[in-house]
Formats: C-alpha cells, sequence, structure tokens
C-alpha cells in the first residue's frame, strides 16, 4: 500500500468498517491516521514527530512533522533554529512547533502489517467502547436475543449489538439452551473489563418477574398499579405484592388478567413458575398476613426494632402456612423484609400458660405472697417487680379483693426487693470494675451496668468507643436464614434509638464531641387563636 493510493478507495474502506462495526467514520480515519503516522516513524526515526492527516471529504493523504523552535539545535530530526524557522514563519518564537511537509512514501511489508494491527486495535476499542456505552444505560431492561453456544453451563447470548452472557446460577433450574434457541432475559449487570465491555444477564432475578409483569400487565406499565416487592424461588413459586394507585382498579385482577391470560404468560415465560400476587399494605401486620397466603392467620405479634413478627395460625393451617420445605414461610419473610415465626394456637396458648406461671412464681418470690396474689398480680397484666413498684397505689388498691394497706404492703416489698436488688448489683459491678461515672449517663441503670462489665465495657471512653450492634446486637442473613447476634444490652427492651443516644451522651461526657444544641424556636408566635382543626 502507498500513499499514493486510490483516495476514493480510502475513504469507501473507512465507510465499510464503520458501517460493519457500528461506530463512527471519524474514528476509523483517526485510527487510519495513527497508523501511517507509525509506519512513517519507522522511515523517518521514532523520535520524529510524525503527523499524518487524512481529508475526510478527498481522501488526500498529508504527512508533516513537528520540529520545535530553538536557539542552539541540537538533533535535526526533531528541532529547527530560530533564524531558519522565522524564514518559514516571521512570528516563530523559542519553544514554538513548526510544521514541515514530508514527503509521500511507500510501505514496506513490516510497515503495512504494523499499520494493519494499529487499525484493527483502535476499531476493536471504539467498538467496544459503543457496546459498553449502549448496554450500561440499560441495566434493568429486558432484553431478546439468540443463544450462540453453551459454555460449562453457561450461555452465551448474541444480542445483535454485542455478546452477553447468562451464567448458570442466572439460569432457572432444569432450563436449557440449545445454539439458535431464543431467550429473553433481565440485564443486571454490565461491566467494562480489559477483554472488553462483559454484559451479565439473569433470568432468575426477581426483578426479571416484575418486567415481565410490566410487559404483559398494562395497568403496570402505565405506572397505575406498582411492583412494590417480589420474591422468587426461581422455577418453583414466586410471590409478588402489587398496588393500585387508582381506587377503582384492583391491582390484583389486574395482574390475572381475563381468565388468568396475563400471568400465565408470565408463568410461561418462567418454566412454569407458580405465582402468588399478593396487594401490598403500609401496614406491617396486615402485608404479612397477605404474604402468608393462602394460610390463615388468627393473631400476629410486631417487634418493630427488630423487624420481627409472631404469627399464630389454626393447628391445621401450619403446614399449609410453613409451605414446603418452608417455602411459603421463606418466600413471605423476602417479600416483606421482616422474620417470621409462626405458632399454632395450641402452642401460643402454652406459652402463655408457661410465661403466667413464670410471672407468678416470680411474684412469690421477690413479694414473699402466696400462689392466690401472684397469679392475681399476673392476671392483672403486671409483668415485673418494678412494674408494681412505680405503679400508682390506686391502680394496686383497686385490685378485686385488694385494699389500700394491702397493696401499701406489696408496693413497700417491691421496693424494699428492688432495693436489696440494686445493692447486690451494685456489688457485682464494683467487683467487675465498672466507674461509677457510666451511672450519670442518660437511660443506664444499674443492671446495664454489671451488662457492661461483663461485655468489658467499664469505663464512660469504652461506652463512648462502643457502636450501636455492640448494645443492641444485629441480625443477619445466611444461607436465607436470619441469624442473631446478641449486644451487651441484650434483654433490656432497648431500641436501635436508645443505645445511639446513650453512646452519644457517653462521647460527649468523654469530651469527644459538643453537646448538640438545643433545637431552635421556629420563630412561629402563638397568636392565642383557638387551634385549628387538620384538613
Amino acid at each position: 500500500m502507498a500513499v499514493s493510493a486510490n483516495r476514493l478507495e480510502l475513504l469507501q474502506i473507512a465507510d465499510a468498517v464503520a458501517r460493519e462495526k457500528v461506530i463512527d467514520r471519524q474514528i476509523v480515519l483517526a485510527a487510519m491516521e495513527d497508523a501511517i503516522q507509525k509506519a512513517a516513524r519507522s522511515r523517518y526515526g521514532s523520535e520524529t514527530d510524525v503527523r499524518a492527516e487524512i481529508n475526510p471529504k478527498s481522501g488526500e493523504i498529508r504527512l508533516s512533522r513537528l520540529l520545535l523552535v530553538a536557539d542552539m539545535v541540537e538533533n535535526d530530526a526533531t528541532q529547527i533554529a530560530v533564524e531558519d524557522a522565522r524564514r518559514r514563519n516571521p512570528a516563530a518564537q523559542i519553544g514554538d512547533y513548526i510544521a514541515e511537509t514530508l514527503p509521500p512514501f511507500d510501505f514496506g511489508r513490516i510497515a503495512a502489517q504494523s499499520a494493519k494491527q494499529v487499525i484493527v486495535q483502535k476499531v476493536r476499542e471504539a467498538e467496544r467502547d459503543r457496546q459498553y456505552d449502549e448496554f450500561k444505560d440499560r441495566i434493568g431492561e429486558i432484553v431478546n436475543g439468540l443463544v450462540k453456544r453453551a459454555e460449562y453451563g453457561n450461555v452465551v447470548v448474541d444480542l445483535g449489538r454485542g455478546e452477553a452472557i447468562v451464567r448458570r446460577d442466572e439460569l432457572i433450574p432444569r432450563e436449557t439452551f440449545r445454539p439458535g434457541d431464543r431467550v429473553r432475559a433481565y440485564v443486571y449487570d454490565v461491566r467494562r473489563e480489559t477483554r472488553g465491555p462483559q454484559i451479565f444477564l439473569s433470568r432468575t432475578h426477581p426483578q426479571f418477574m416484575a418486567k415481565l409483569f410490566a410487559q404483559e400487565v398494562p395497568e403496570i406499565y402505565d405506572g397505575v398499579v406498582e411492583v412494590k416487592a417480589v420474591a422468587r424461588d426461581p422455577g418453583s413459586r414466586a410471590k409478588i405484592a402489587v398496588i393500585s394507585r387508582d381506587s377503582s382498579i384492583d391491582p390484583v385482577g389486574a395482574c390475572v388478567g381475563m381468565r388468568g391470560s396475563r400471568v400465565q404468560a408470565v408463568v410461561g415465560e418462567l418454566q412454569g413458575e407458580k405465582i402468588d400476587i399478593i396487594p401490598w399494605s403500609p401496614d406491617h401486620a396486615t402485608f404479612i398476613v397477605n404474604a402468608l397466603q393462602p394460610a390463615e392467620v388468627v393473631k400476629v405479634v410486631l417487634d418493630e426494632d427488630n423487624e420481627r413478627i409472631e404469627v399464630v395460625v389454626p393447628d391445621d393451617q401450619l403446614s399449609l402456612a410453613i409451605g414446603r420445605r418452608g417455602q411459603n414461610v421463606r418466600l413471605a419473610s423476602q417479600l416483606t423484609g421482616w422474620d417470621i415465626d409462626i405458632m399454632t394456637e395450641a402452642e401460643e396458648s402454652e406459652r402463655r400458660q408457661k410465661e403466667f406461671a413464670e410471672r407468678t412464681t416470680a411474684f412469690m418470690d421477690a413479694l414473699d405472697v402466696d400462689e392466690v396474689v401472684g397469679q392475681l398480680l399476673a392476671s392483672e397484666g403486671f409483668s415485673s417487680v418494678e412494674e408494681l413498684a412505680m405503679v400508682e397505689l390506686a391502680e394496686l388498691a383497686s385490685i378485686e379483693g385488694f385494699d389500700e394497706d394491702t397493696a401499701l404492703e406489696i408496693q413497700t416489698r417491691a421496693q424494699e426487693y428492688l432495693a436489696k436488688v440494686e445493692g447486690e448489683q451494685d456489688a457485682r459491678r464494683r467487683e467487675l470494675g465498672v466507674a461509677d461515672d457510666l451511672l450519670e449517663i442518660d437511660g443506664v441503670t444499674m443492671p446495664m451496668l454489671v451488662a457492661f462489665g461483663e461485655n468489658d465495657i467499664k469505663t464512660v471512653e469504652d461506652l463512648a468507643g462502643a457502636v450501636t450492634d455492640d448494645l443492641a446486637g444485629w441480625t443477619e442473613r445466611k444461607d436465607g436464614e436470619a441469624v442473631r447476634h446478641k449486644g451487651a444490652l441484650d434483654g433490656f427492651d432497648l431500641s436501635r434509638a436508645e443505645a445511639e443516644a446513650m453512646i452519644m451522651a457517653a462521647r460527649v461526657k468523654a469530651g469527644w464531641i459538643e453537646a448538640p444544641a438545643p433545637a431552635e424556636d421556629d420563630g412561629v408566635e402563638d397568636d392565642g387563636g383557638e387551634e385549628q382543626p387538620e384538613a
């Protein structure tokens, strides 16, 4: 190939490559210019700053080299004397560059091969950049493609403008594809890697189901019905929670469709995966009860701090609520984000009787009363000696069979018992070496000081250096199961917000941070008028 080659043919080649690789024609021309420059340097010397320009209209190639204007010329290939430069350009100054036109030349075989490699590399880089830019904005979409090949269980998919991969663990179990099969999948990640952009597809991702429903249900596509949560056991069963923004539209009915046509279209795409469509509710208890369908729920007890709920079901509904291999309750837990404990009415009744007996015994031991009095106190809803010591005397006296003298005696015994326990705890706290000033922090009690000492928190600085998880504990999921890690104050009915406030107070007391400024007045004056009802 020579520089004087057919100019029209050069432009035609650039156009053909640009069309085939779906990249900008100017990128191909720039690659050709780089290739010519590299070949020219092998001819004129690697230190020579050669520039090549291809006219995008005529195809004419212009070669030149840049020379640095210098006072003293040390290298003729890269520098030019200021006097010589001013003959070409009277305005030339030291430090400027002068372009000197080079004559055309014939490429040798090695130079031509090198130029070809440069062009191929530049075009490949441009193609990769184009693929990445095109697909990075399509994360979260469903794409269609043809199976190109299967490698070790992974499926390579031709998307027309690029290749994607569905890894083995992102395929629905027992699902097989052959070359030429059409496949629909969800784009969940696009990464720029050395070997080119990697597009990762999934058919097990929960959002794949949500997007399939959006394609089948016009109300979801239009935003009238919203998919709030999805939980899947791919290829087996799934639950999807939906809510309608229009009270006249039933979200569950819209997703099911006439005679189940819409949901069946999704089920067919997911290889027969059974789908429970659940009405979403902002009330946690209602939503969790809905999520456990088709099981009936008699009663729920929520622990909002730990996002845990106890669900009571009839004895004959237990297996239905749990599901085969725990599938129903596991999917309901994933859908709602809450840990769900299921028990039968018999189990709950037995637990209540056990708790009643434990409270009765505790009152009998602490207050030195007989079983009848202990049962009376437990049946009135008192759960601890602390409640008896702090309650209004009139409330105790109002218990059937009690009078004021009896109530006063019970409260006095409760206070004496607590004082005795606190004395024992104080002695234990001193034995553990816990500092006195920890008790000055808001919310800290004597039993907490003992718990601090047993968990190696012995000074204000130790408490200031703790984090919320150290006190309140934390829960993490392993293999779909919630694992509870205990904190120093487990069992003290302490919320995470209270634990955090305790730590911040310790940091203020230790001098690590300044106390927060009190809330400023919002500047709205009270005009003394009547309070307006809320709209």
